[in-house]
């Protein structure tokens, strides 16, 4: 049988994949192993400001690490809240690695804040970061497209209360990636929405994190490998054909 190596490999750009515990990381892992060759994005900015920090090595031990399992990988630092970005990052991966067939959306900005203590530079943050870029990447990636088309996932989240401008945000995303999968369609390229559910890349406190286990079925947290196998599976031939859909992975918690 012939081994993933030997096949002819596609092109994916994970954007959010700066650190190992990332979703983004994990999604990495699956499809470098399934085959594909990699342009990562990640912006470490973002990271060190957040409670859990940046380790400054984790982009070169991931490109090791997925270029171990025989995958061709590129990084580039993206700052996604600036507009010209969105074009130059997928021009960019492009010219490193060739036409791309596959784009996972697993950036985000994320800070808490609710109604009342939202404020507007925030606000604005995290629509250029979730809703702006996102639909800039979509729209280089079909420009960009081949006959043969490709697949878009992008991740979301069903925060609202006291999350609300990253709820927001992830709400305008949803209906832009529908959009796509409408508008796209015609090109080959199928469009998805992927809500993983609560997942602990670094962000949870042992408070938040037992409490969230409980509330699972399967008595467990969703890890960056669960939501890795949907991913790859909508990017794969067999999950093409699935299209326009908000799918719900996460174990059962939104049940």
């Amino acid at each position: 049988m012939e081994s993933p190596q030997a096949a002819v490999r596609k092109n994916a750009l994970v954007t959010g994949a700066g650190r190992l515990a990332s979703i983004g990381a994990g999604i990495a892992r699956q499809l470098a192993a399934e085959g594909w060759d990699l342009v990562l994005a990640y912006w470490p900015d973002y990271d060190a400001r957040m409670p859990w920090g940046t380790e400054p090595d984790d982009v070169v031990r991931l490109t090791a690490e997925l270029e171990a399992i025989g995958a061709q990988v590129h990084s580039l630092a993206a700052d996604l809240q600036d507009p010209a970005v969105p074009a130059r990052l997928v021009a960019e991966a492009v010219e490193l690695a060739g036409p791309l067939q596959g784009m996972v959306l697993s950036h985000a900005e994320s800070v808490d804040s609710g109604i009342l203590d939202t404020s507007v530079e925030s606000f604005e943050r995290h629509f250029a970061v979730n809703t702006r870029a996102s639909w800039q990447l979509i729209a280089e990636f079909a420009r960009q497209a081949t006959d043969d088309g490709g697949a878009i996932v992008a991740l979301t989240s069903d925060h609202t209360a006291f999350n609300l401008p990253y709820g927001a945000s992830k709400g305008a995303l949803d209906r832009i990636v529908i959009a796509a999968a409408r508008e796209l369609g015609p090109q080959g390229i199928s469009a998805n929405v992927l809500n993983p559910g609560p997942v602990d890349t670094g962000w949870m406190d042992d408070e938040v994190r037992e409490s969230l286990t409980a509330q699972q079925p399967g008595g467990r947290l969703g890890t960056p490998a669960d939501v890795a196998g949907t991913v790859a599976f909508l990017l794969s031939p067999a999950g093409r054909w699935i299209s326009g859909q908000l799918i719900k992975s996460d174990g059962g918690f939104s049940a």
